[in-house]
């Protein structure tokens, strides 16, 4: 009698196959979801340094004065920081009129703590004035004033914004710049290329 040959995998093939398959995905996703943090906040800081310079060169070429105004804000019951840019009017300080895609509000990645440091003075960034916008008598909405400023002169106030992991403080990037607007980025303490 011939016995008739089987063509196919098994159950216990397939289980296996998709096992393996799975833990393939789950590895590759683990990894890719802890450097895309990383890449994010690469962007980020390297976005806040060249928007930066760019706000300095506009502030010149317009004459008016720029501002980064820095602020921890409450998203969903987690604590972010995040940045925008500002313009100096007779009214007081608001949304640029200009750009409104480069100069749009920005955030760095959750579980990242941010300190700046203004003229070596610590600034706090966690004030209730940081979150109030004032309505000006014209209607328009004023935003606070900025930590650092970007002045028509082409100078800009020197300071330092570190970076780092909320849970164990490991120093992530700092950002460095003068009275001129040369920016330094240090990836954990070292310089880095733009």
């Amino acid at each position: 009698m011939k016995v008739k040959q089987q063509d196919g995998f098994s159950l216990l093939e397939l289980l296996v196959a998709l096992f393996v398959v799975v833990i393939i995905t789950s590895l590759v996703t683990l990894s890719v979801n802890s450097g895309g943090k990383d890449i994010e906040l690469d962007a980020t800081v390297k976005s806040l340094a060249d928007v930066s310079s760019y706000a300095l060169d506009e502030a010149q070429l317009r004459g008016v004065d720029m501002g980064l105004l820095l602020e921890q804000v409450d998203n969903r019951g987690e604590r972010i920081f995040r940045y925008r840019f500002v313009e100096r009017t007779p009214r007081g300080w608001r949304d640029p009129e200009i750009e409104a895609d480069i100069f749009a509000v920005r955030a760095f990645p959750a579980r990242v703590e941010l300190s700046l440091e203004m003229e070596n003075t610590l600034v706090d960034l966690t004030g209730e004035s940081q979150l109030v916008q004032a309505p000006s008598p014209e209607g328009e909405i004023m935003q606070p004033e900025p930590q650092v400023i970007f002045y028509s002169s082409g100078e800009m106030n020197v300071g330092i914004i570190s970076l780092r992991l909320e849970q164990t403080g490991e120093l992530l990037w700092t950002i460095e710049w003068d009275l001129v607007g040369r920016f330094t980025l240090l990836r954990r303490g070292e310089t880095s290329e733009l």
